[in-house]
């Protein structure tokens, strides 16, 4: 019956203690946690805050396994138990702190970036400002996080003897396995590099206008390896963050988003300029895409076919507008030559002459 007098080499009494002490820790945990949540659903009544609601979003499931956790790890000082035991316990714990640990870290960087999100907000008609600040808060936040979680993951296998042997022996382990690894790190290295430099001197933005590779888009997701562009017909064109350090690319709203469109129209030199002019000016007058910038109708150029080209030029606050704009004074405008100069359209010329009236 010895069996019945101990469990896992202790006296049964001990065990006891030792379950009560850690299910009273767990306990109390919960409850502190309980009344952590119901004092921010009531600050979050009070006062409508981003901040409260965020903090609510982010943080509530970490920090309900991490204080019941937390108190269960004070704990083990009140519980007595052979060293073959405890050691084990210790270890888990201390990793599932630290796992959660850097899980609050990772939630609190959300809940600043869902402040900052909130104070620079986008959805403005002049955001070049926001754009900047959402850009450089994009790509710090993901190298942060990168970083909290490489530590995490450092902490956990040197906690380990057996690991750190391992890293012992890979450290002094230098010669070919050392090359080999500085030619695969040497990209990732680059990419990151290349992040900083756009993070912080900025060629591209989020939600900058850009036509690169043919393709008209805005810029979507900044990583720290890649570039995402939201082509205008909703599809992804997926580059490398050093695209935009090695080649060149279109850049709308690298300085302001106000932007000039052109409509080109090609017509018979019979064609009367002032009255486009006049009914140029009425068009963009009452229409709520120009910004009342420049309106410009001028001919720039004769063709070898006898027709003229006839620059029409305005202004938009933004790309999208401008194409807008530039679509509708089009329609417009070939619409109102064909009504009031209908001869003044694209015609092919042939000439017959006599063939005797030189006789």
């Amino acid at each position: 019956m010895q069996y019945l007098d101990n469990i896992f080499g202790y006296p049964i009494p001990l065990f006891v203690k030792n379950i009560i002490i850690g299910f009273i820790a767990i306990l109390t945990g919960i409850l502190i946690k309980f009344i952590i949540h119901k004092v921010f659903i009531l600050l979050s009544r009070w006062w409508d805050f981003i901040i409260i609601k965020s903090i609510i979003k982010h943080l509530r499931r970490p920090v309900d396994v991490f204080i019941p956790l937390l108190l269960l790890n004070f704990s083990f000082d009140l519980m007595v138990m052979p060293t073959v035991i405890r050691l084990p316990l210790d270890k888990l714990l201390e990793i599932a702190l630290t796992v959660n640990f850097a899980l609050i870290l990772i939630r609190i960087i959300n809940v600043l970036e869902d402040y900052f999100y909130l104070k620079y907000d986008l959805n403005k008609e002049n955001n070049l400002k926001e754009r900047k600040i959402r850009t450089q808060l994009q790509f710090v936040r993901k190298f942060i996080v990168s970083l909290i979680i490489l530590i995490t993951a450092a902490i956990i296998l040197l906690s380990f003897e057996s690991m750190r042997k391992i890293g012992a022996g890979l450290l002094t382990g230098v010669g070919i396995g050392g090359i080999i690894i500085g030619f695969a790190a040497q990209k990732s290295l680059g990419n990151l590099l290349a992040g900083f430099q756009i993070a912080f001197t900025q060629p591209i933005r989020i939600d900058d206008v850009l036509v690169v590779e043919g393709e008209w888009g805005r810029v979507e997701e900044i990583t720290l390896t890649y570039v995402v562009v939201n082509i205008w017909d909703q599809r992804r064109l997926i580059l490398p963050i050093t695209y935009f350090i090695e080649k060149p690319f279109q850049n709308w709203t690298r300085v302001s988003a106000d932007l000039l469109g052109t409509v080109f129209l090609y017509l018979d030199y019979t064609i009367p300029i002032e009255p486009l002019r006049q009914e140029m000016t009425k068009l963009l007058s009452l229409n709520p895409l120009w910004d009342k910038r420049v309106n410009v109708v001028q001919v720039t150029d004769s063709t070898k076919d006898g027709s003229i080209e006839v620059r029409f030029l305005m202004s938009a606050s933004n790309s999208s507008r401008a194409f807008d704009l530039r679509c509708n004074i089009r329609e417009a405008m070939i619409a109102y030559i064909q009504t009031n100069y209908p001869e003044s359209l694209p015609k092919k010329r042939l000439e017959f002459k006599d063939k005797f009236e030189n006789i």
